[in-house]
């Protein structure tokens, strides 16, 4: 057994002062303070006197990073990035596909799979492990397409969606898809009987459709504000729903560069803490020097933290631990609830269970936080990055 003891807690929900928690193999055996309990004889200590504990982080939109783009779907790639994400607090993440060649997105599927069904703790250092896929295209609108190559982009229909449920053995979790595109609502109802997190993006949808969308079963929003027709006062089309309506979550890149702060700061007073989600974007150039880097299957150009492909965004540099700094640098929230943000909601928000908290029988899956978010150490199913 594992016993660690720090500054604070964060569940995150609630703030634990001088707390001790204990890890049980891959889950927690007890969130407890250190005034209500002694530490139990024979455990593995680690006192971390000023840090904070906190749920590791949820990545649900991130395509590559350390050089590797997850569309290639090969071990040794997966394997650095999954090193590189737990260096910066994220224990797992869903893999994100982008619109190319139908054949090339069902390799990719496959790949993705395997990887996800393979995934275990191994002697080759504390990693993310993946949890899912988020399919992200081809099911997007040609007016908000952004980088998306337009000759791929295909009107989703059942059987389409079904042959990426089995290329992926059913591991698909999550789908980007523009619900006005001819189709998107049978799709979107279909999917979510299955239990896959519809997320609305990449779209030109009028108000009226996104309502029937959300009615149809889908219930988040993807990058909110990019990729989506903009808000206007008299038709305040998809971003009137996202904005305004409580059964639907949404997330944002909170980069400085995909959205203003004051922007970012709009969002949060809308989604409000339950309801709002941190993601990366992340392409393989993350954690690399400026240059030219893979996005599926076309070059995006990489300058100062700036990822572009014919002048337009393609993708961020961004790691989770800064986004949430950001989000407390931007809109002067606490510690405790820009946290949330990328670990209870993604969480919640695809439906993965044991996961995005710290209570009894969840995975042991934690960060060491400074007070101000820098990421000090990560255990990733009870095993430490020492």
């Amino acid at each position: 057994m594992i016993a660690i003891t720090a500054a604070a807690l964060l569940t995150p929900r609630e703030r634990i002062e001088h707390p001790l928690l204990l890890l049980d193999g891959e889950v927690i055996a007890e969130v407890s303070s250190r005034s209500a309990r002694e530490l139990p004889a024979g455990c593995r200590c680690f006192d971390f006197p000023d840090g904070v504990l906190a749920p590791a982080y949820l990545d649900i939109h991130i395509h590559g990073g350390a050089g590797h783009d997850v569309m290639q779907a090969n071990a040794e790639g997966l394997s650095r990035l999954e090193l590189f994400l737990a260096e910066h607090g994220v224990s797992g993440y869903l893999p994100t596909t982008v619109t190319a060649p139908e054949e090339q997105i069902l390799r990719a599927l496959e790949g993705l799979a395997n990887a996800i069904e393979s995934a275990a703790p191994s002697g080759q250092g504390v990693k993310a492990r993946p949890l899912g896929i988020h399919l992200e295209g081809p099911f997007i609108s040609h007016a908000r397409r952004g980088v998306h190559p337009p000759e791929y982009l295909v009107p989703p229909t059942l059987a389409r969606f079904e042959r990426f449920w089995q290329a992926a053995r059913g591991h698909i979790k999550m789908m980007t898809i523009a619900p006005e595109v001819e189709g998107a609502l049978e799709v979107i109802a279909e999917a979510a009987r299955r239990g896959v997190c519809c997320s609305l993006g990449h779209s030109d949808s009028s108000l009226e459709i996104a309502r029937a969308a959300i009615a149809a079963g889908a219930h988040h929003a993807t990058h909110t504000f990019n990729a989506m027709r903009p808000l206007d006062h008299r038709q305040p089309g998809i971003l009137g729903a996202v904005l305004t309506d409580s059964r639907i979550t949404a997330d944002i890149i909170a980069d400085g560069i995909h959205l203003d702060p004051t922007v970012v700061q709009l969002f949060l007073r809308a989604k409000g803490a339950e309801a709002a989600v941190l993601i990366t974007d992340a392409i393989s150039a993350t954690g690399m020097p400026d240059g030219r880097y893979r996005l599926g299957s076309f070059e995006v150009e990489v300058r100062g933290n700036r990822c572009t492909s014919e002048g337009r965004l393609a993708g961020s540099v961004l790691r989770l631990d800064q986004a949430v700094r950001n989000v407390m640098q931007f809109a002067g929230w606490n510690l405790s609830d820009a946290v949330r943000l990328a670990s209870a909601n993604p969480a919640s928000v695809v439906g993965i269970t044991g996961k995005g908290v710290l209570a009894r029988g969840a995975d042991a899956d934690v960060i060491v936080l400074s007070p101000r978010g820098e990421v000090r150490k990560i255990f990733v199913a009870g095993r430490i990055n020492e």
